[in-house]
């Protein structure tokens, strides 16, 4: 198991980017358009636009991948800290103030662009379509990463989103080294993993501890297909891999041994949203806690699937009372 040194904190650091969830039929998707399930870059005129067209408010939440996870975390007990970057309007407060409620302690340099926003249209068949504005969230800078947030952090947790500012992902990961703390980097994305290219290969071998990637972000970063291969490739540099296959649960890697993780549960699921950034909750938590690397990834399922359950990325406080009564 990693040594954390008795320190017990995690510190995320990723976009913030306020859920906007709405209900909507496909006709009004259609009339904004975008086809169904999809993720538009847009700007935040548009937003305000579907807004206003909408018979009712939508219901708005702290989000964002790294976020999730550090959400996740402050629900399960873990002192968690989340640095990102802010407007100064009613989106921020309202960002700011729902990290403390799932105790979280918000740490955010302030912009004058607006903060982001995704608004997020659920239609009956429970697809998604995403609308994006980046906003504030785009401006955060090395100059922002201060290493006094990250003194008594165990593990600094990074969304591998951040990966498209070479130099700010550089700066979170030398300021870890720097105060002693492990860094967990999730992929995010196969897209993302293509774009970072030789520079992701160079972070990981430098700086990463914790590596985790699904299979389509593995595929790219190795150039395997079989999820054996992949796995050991992934290991081959950091002290622990996890590979999260969907629905078959998850293997990970640890000093030479792979453990072949379940998932939770079986039955209907509802949406995957968040579904990689609750696992980061359930599994990141286990480590710090003095778990096994099998006990780590059960809980990580059982974070995953309860995300399932429902629509977005915030698990209901009834689903948290399971993972933690099972846990």
């Amino acid at each position: 198991m990693i040594d954390f040194d008795g320190k017990t904190r995690v510190v995320g650091i990723g976009s913030a980017l306020v859920d906007l969830l709405s209900h909507q039929d496909d006709d009004f998707v259609r009339t904004l358009g975008s086809d169904k399930g999809g993720m538009t870059l847009v700007d935040g005129e548009f937003i305000d636009r579907a807004l206003t067209a909408m018979d009712s408010d939508p219901s708005m939440v702290p989000g964002g991948s790294a976020c999730n996870t550090i959400v996740g975390l402050g629900r399960l007990g873990t002192p968690s800290r989340f640095i990102g970057k802010l407007g100064d309007d009613k989106y921020g407060r309202e960002f700011e103030q729902g990290l403390r409620g799932n105790r979280v302690e918000p740490v955010f340099a302030r912009s004058q662009t607006p903060t982001g926003r995704v608004l997020s249209l659920i239609t009956p068949d429970a697809q998604r379509t995403m609308f994006t504005y980046l906003g504030a969230s785009a401006e955060l800078a090395p100059v922002d990463i201060r290493k006094s947030d990250l003194n008594d952090a165990a593990i600094v947790y990074l969304e591998g989103y951040l990966l498209f500012n070479a130099d700010l992902t550089l700066r979170c990961v030398q300021a870890a080294k720097e105060v002693g703390a492990k860094v967990c980097l999730d992929l995010a994305s196969y897209t993302v993993v293509r774009a970072a290219g030789d520079m992701l290969k160079e972070l990981v071998h430098d700086y990463v501890d914790i590596l985790l990637a699904n299979e389509d972000e593995a595929r790219e970063y190795t150039g395997l297909e079989d999820e054996g291969e992949m796995l050991a490739a992934l290991a081959s540099e950091v002290e622990i891999a996890a590979l999260k296959v969907g629905a078959r649960g998850s293997m990970i890697a640890a000093k030479g041994d792979v453990t072949v993780v379940p998932p939770a549960g079986e039955g209907e699921v509802i949406d995957t949203t968040g579904a990689g950034d609750l696992w980061a909750s359930g599994f990141v938590r286990g480590l710090l806690s003095g778990r096994t690397i099998a006990d780590s990834g059960r809980i990580a399922s059982l974070c995953g699937w309860e995300v399932c359950r429902v629509v977005g990325a915030q698990i209901p406080d009834e689903g948290w009372q399971r993972i933690l009564t099972n846990s």
